[in-house]
């Protein structure tokens, strides 16, 4: 099998990501909206507001990260919320999602960040990949004001 090549996106590359975009908002219960996804992200890279990654095989996007960049006053230094990565599922397990997540923390080095922050569901099974990569279950409480 061909190895998955991994690429920054650009605005170049919104259209080609929005299916699997879609296919991570319609796994945490979101409808599609196809012209608003592909909004979204093209916002996202022309504001320079995100980075996202993607993993493409045989001219298919198989999987992407989606990171935003954030700031942390305690360390003085920028930071990146993990904010989205999805695999497509005939794809899973097979060193995807780890390789999208070593290129995150390779950047995250590069820019010298003082970190790189995910949250995930209770029940994800994807929090053993986290851990079996090095990152530590906070000891911080996390609360959201859905507005």
């Amino acid at each position: 099998m061909k190895e998955a090549i991994l690429h920054f996106a650009t605005v170049d590359n919104v259209a080609e990501l929005e299916p699997i975009f879609t296919l991570y908002r319609e796994f945490y219960g979101m409808e599609r909206d196809t012209q608003k996804a592909i909004s979204f992200l093209k916002e996202r890279i022309e504001n320079n507001e995100s980075v996202i990654i993607f993993a493409k095989r045989n001219k298919t996007i198989i999987g992407f990260t989606q990171l935003f960049p954030s700031f942390s006053s305690a360390s003085l230094k920028k930071t990146y919320i993990l904010n989205d990565l999805y695999v497509l599922n005939s794809e899973r397990k097979q060193g995807v999602a780890t390789m999208l997540i070593n290129k995150v923390l390779e950047l995250a080095k590069k820019e010298n960040c003082a970190r790189v922050s995910l949250s995930t569901a209770n029940d994800n099974p994807a929090q053993l990949l986290y851990e079996e990569i090095g990152f530590k279950e906070s000891t911080s409480k996390f609360y959201n004001y859905t507005l």
